[in-house]
């Protein structure tokens, strides 16, 4: 069984099972040039008290959108305590872990050390890993931390039905999300866990805009997912999350059609644009959280513009929507 170990107002799967508003994943600020030790602490607590008065369900610190691989372990940890304390426990944080095992139960005790409610750990550094290394790596990092944990499939972490289940008969480990997009095996996961499973096991659509596949995702049973949208247009992704849930798919459609598809398509123009295009949009709305660093690169002076567009026309769906 799932142990339930974090969350100081319930445990943390609880607090997630069904989530109020989406799923708020925060960009890391950083100062001007954006080098080692300018993270603009101010800039990500305002950041997040916005997100969290905007009525985000929790907060995912210093994961992908939050450019968990550009940060120093210090960096790290001083960025998920700021979150911690600007929730004041209104909402769980969680916070992202990676690299190699060692270096994941790393992070994962300096975000214990912070005050996190949890962990989403995200894929091993390049290596391409057997489905039994892949359970003992997420075996141990469960086992040598407190906090809760969510399994992040994607890139060169991708599982089979079988291991779900291992993974979700492992102590501590009390979800899983996916950022892969394979409909059928995601079907495939989610049935082999239900009818051999421990118990309620969670389930996340982590695909980047997770919104434009969020119809399809509801369909096989798997309702949370992670909006980077939010960061930028609290306003439309709180409508986007509520006509989801309620059914309102014509609402649902409207906002695909008018703001999701177009900003998708803006975002496949560069390499690193789900992060990039997000903290532009950021700064499109008011708050300055600087660039991003090495290896990613800013977003094209034209495609900013475009941007800039698509902000506008997803607020007018967004009053549209009555958000």
């Amino acid at each position: 069984m799932t142990s339930g170990r974090s969350g100081r107002s319930g445990t943390l799967a609880s607090r997630l099972r069904v989530p109020s508003g989406p799923l708020f994943f925060p960009v890391t600020p950083f100062g001007p040039g954006g080098s080692v030790g300018s993270v603009d602490v101010d800039a990500l607590r305002t950041h997040v008290r916005r997100g969290v008065e905007a009525g985000a369900a929790a907060v995912f610190a210093c994961c992908g959108t939050g450019e968990f691989h550009a940060l120093t372990p210090e960096e790290f940890q001083e960025c998920v305590a700021a979150a911690v304390a600007e929730t004041a426990g209104r909402v769980p944080v969680l916070a992202g872990t990676g690299y190699g095992t060692a270096l994941a139960v790393r992070y994962a005790r300096l975000a214990e050390e912070a005050g996190a409610d949890g962990l989403l750990a995200l894929p091993p550094y390049l290596v391409a890993a057997s489905q039994e290394g892949l359970l003992r790596h997420y075996a141990e990092l469960a086992a040598a931390t407190r906090l809760d944990v969510v399994v992040y499939q994607r890139d060169n972490a991708v599982f089979t039905p079988g291991t779900v289940l291992g993974l979700a008969r492992t102590d501590g480990v009390i979800g899983f999300k996916d950022g892969l997009g394979d409909l059928d095996l995601m079907q495939r996961i989610v049935s082999a866990v239900r009818a051999e499973g421990p118990g309620e096991f969670l389930y996340f659509n982590g695909l980047p805009t997770a919104e434009l596949t969020g119809l399809a995702y509801r369909g096989i049973g798997v309702r949370l997912y992670s909006s980077a949208v939010f960061c930028f247009l609290p306003d439309l992704a709180l409508a986007f999350h509520r006509a989801l849930n309620s059914g309102d798919d014509a609402t649902a459609a409207r906002l695909i059609d008018g703001f999701y598809r177009p900003f998708v398509e803006l975002r496949a123009q560069g390499k690193g644009y789900a992060v990039s295009l997000v903290k532009a949009g950021v700064r499109l709305t008011g708050l300055d959280v600087g660039g991003v660093r090495p290896p990613l690169h800013e977003p094209a002076d034209d495609h900013v513009k475009r941007l800039a567009e698509l902000i506008e026309r997803g607020r007018a769906l967004a009053a549209e929507a009555g958000a």
